[in-house]
């Protein structure tokens, strides 16, 4: 829930994306997330609600491959209209089988276009910071940014993925008509050479350790830098104890660039965050 989290599988085959409506559609959809997010006791959001948000003129899709249901993602509009309208992106699945490719980042480009054809110019959604995977997705691959660190959001999880984990989550912004996400829906964006940027004077803000620990750096200039550790998932199962201290560390780190003016405006695939003042 917690999260516009995509996750996608490696092979290929058509998909065909739509908006889902009647009763058994979103019954579909309720089934999905609870696969994908192992939730079998408790929908992570139920058909009911999902067909409501539907017929009110918000944002319910699905992704299918022949007639198999493999992706889905939600959003509602929200803010105070004319000035501050937005869609709030909820929660975007995709099952790791599903036989095809890039069916996320397609899922995203058709929310973007939903969008900005009823003049919402702006997406915002949450993602958690330490999950390297996602904010590549999120920052780089759809060109959006970030400058707010929200401390446990949803407070502590309990789905099968995340269960016991605090729920820190980055507040992501999509501005749908900026050159960024333009770029980006065309697939010109460039990964940045992190190495480049520290032998240009960039600091780092965080960086592994040779034990994987986090090690605190410097936050002077106006474009820092900020690792994080390869498989935060994975590193809660072998070692909470450091998963924890990473936690904190890129809490501290993020809140205090944000609080000091900074905006994450790239991610590299390496796990590197680029923030600029």
């Amino acid at each position: 829930m917690r999260g516009d989290e995509a996750r996608g599988g490696g092979m290929t085959g058509r998909v065909v994306i739509s908006e889902l409506g009647d009763i058994e559609e979103t019954k579909q959809l309720e089934a999905l997330f609870s696969e994908i997010w192992q939730t079998p006791a408790e929908p992570l959001i139920n058909a009911d609600l999902l067909r409501a948000l539907s017929h009110s003129g918000n944002y319910v899709v699905g992704a299918r491959v022949g007639d198999r249901l493999v992706g889905g993602l939600v959003g509602w509009l929200g803010g105070s209209p004319p000035h501050d309208l937005h869609l709030h992106s909820h929660v975007l699945g995709v099952v790791g089988n599903s036989g095809a490719h890039g069916i996320g980042f397609e899922l995203k480009q058709h929310q973007r276009r939903w969008c900005l054809e009823r003049g919402v110019k702006v997406i915002e959604w949450t993602t958690d910071p330490l999950v390297r995977r996602n904010a590549y997705f999120n920052l780089h691959k759809l060109g959006a940014q970030a400058s707010r660190y929200l401390v446990n959001f949803y407070g502590v999880m309990t789905d099968g993925l995340n269960a016991g984990e605090e729920s820190d989550r980055l507040l992501i912004s999509w501005q749908l008509d900026s050159e960024q996400a333009t770029s980006a829906a065309a697939g010109r964006v460039v990964e940045q050479d992190i190495q480049e940027l520290i032998r240009g004077g960039a600091p780092a803000l965080l960086t592994v350790g040779p034990a994987g620990e986090p090690v605190a750096g410097s936050s002077s200039g106006r474009l820092v830098v900020c690792q994080v550790p390869e498989d935060i998932v994975a590193l809660r199962r072998a070692d909470p104890a450091m998963a924890r201290a990473w936690r904190l560390a890129v809490r501290r780190a993020l809140t205090e660039a944000f609080d000091s003016g900074f905006r994450i405006n790239d991610v590299t695939r390496g796990g590197w965050y680029v923030l600029k003042s």
